[in-house]
């Protein structure tokens, strides 16, 4: 990460006004399964054969519909998932990039992701935090204790997590109390979205929102910037994200799996620096 074109992304968060919203792929970098593994456990708990179809005609989302259609629930997938995405504490301590983000103070953190891997870090590195599942939780809130918003639900809530495909339809109306806080939270905050390959149709859907929000405010000139780190550079998502108003950060001088670390482990010691 070069310092020029990031001075705003260093001063919001040495400041405690930038949004961290993590995703997957931070979660992956101590071992978490990928989605292709959810993909071959629901095919093979429920006697399909992967072979008969095309690659690129089913996604995970479809599945774990067709799941809860033949099993009455997503309970039971929903247990997998708990047994088999919880990353050991061991591992999770040994993680700098879950060190990093503890260390960065983030206000605000949102994730997509169901696991408890953010908050077993803060607490294996000693942070105190407020976890935001549902709109009780937000009553929860205290003044200087940071927030980790679970966007897509969480393990500990069956009915809290978006995993099929009608749950992601049902959020595109953008109106849930989640989307509500984040619109709110948002509005005069930088944002910063790691761990994504920026594909998951909800995240891009409340990103155009937001530029619409503020297209539509006449003051879009003093909307704070917002950055997307991206593990590979991609000069068509940096031209269609560019246009919502966000700029992509890439590490173009290492592999991509070292990528998020090293890209952490800069923008802290600039932090420091300053």
């Amino acid at each position: 990460m070069e310092c020029v074109g990031v001075e705003d992304l260093i001063e919001a968060v040495k400041e405690r006004q930038a949004i961290l919203f993590a995703g997957a792929g931070v979660s992956m970098t101590v071992g978490l399964p990928s989605w292709r593994t959810l993909v071959q456990h629901i095919a093979a708990e429920l006697g399909i054969d992967l072979k008969d179809i095309p690659d690129g005609e089913i996604n995970h989302l479809t599945l774990a519909e067709f799941y809860r259609l033949r099993q009455g629930s997503i309970g039971p997938l929903r247990s997998w998932m708990d047994r088999n995405w919880t990353i050991p504490e061991k591992a999770l301590k040994a993680s700098k990039v879950h060190e990093l983000i503890c260390r960065l103070d983030f206000p605000i953190i949102y994730t997509t992701n169901f696991d408890r891997n953010l908050e077993t870090a803060f607490e294996l590195h000693g942070k105190d935090f407020v976890k935001i599942v549902n709109a009780k939780d937000i009553a929860r809130i205290r003044d200087g204790v940071p927030q980790i918003v679970k966007y897509h639900g969480d393990f500990d809530d069956d009915e809290s997590i978006v995993i099929a495909e009608t749950d992601y339809l049902d959020r595109l109306s953008f109106e849930s109390p989640l989307d509500i806080k984040f619109r709110s939270d948002a509005l005069g905050k930088t944002i910063l979205f790691i761990g994504y390959s920026m594909t998951d149709l909800n995240i891009r859907f409340l990103l155009h929102r937001l530029w619409r929000t503020w297209a539509g405010s006449g003051f879009e000139r003093n909307r704070p910037q917002s950055y997307v780190f991206m593990l590979r550079p991609n000069p068509i998502e940096e031209a269609v994200l560019g246009q919502w108003g966000l700029k992509v950060l890439t590490e173009r001088e290492c592999p991509p799996e070292q990528a998020l670390e090293v890209f952490l482990t800069k923008l802290s010691k600039e932090i420091g620096r300053k």
